[in-house]
């Protein structure tokens, strides 16, 4: 999902770069990375996100069903992260 600068910065109150500096403290960590033979995990940057939204959303925005809206998945996914 690509967003403009703009629509980025209204979504997480944040700067890309911000974020980009947050996820290249945590991408190489084993925790995100592949396994031979099974299922592809997601990124550490789509994790980031996800997390900065939830922490960012306000009583009935912050449930886990809209933001699994907004973010293109389910609302089970959204627990996960």
């Amino acid at each position: 999902m690509y967003m403009t600068d703009y629509e980025f910065l209204s979504n997480y109150h944040m700067d890309r770069s911000y974020i980009m500096q947050l996820n290249s403290l945590v991408e190489d960590d084993e925790a995100f990375q592949r396994v031979y033979g099974k299922v592809g995990r997601r990124s550490s940057m789509f994790h980031i996100m996800v997390l900065l939204k939830f922490l960012g959303s306000y009583r009935k925005a912050a449930a886990f069903q809209r933001i699994g809206h907004v973010m293109g998945i389910s609302k089970v996914s959204v627990n996960c992260y």
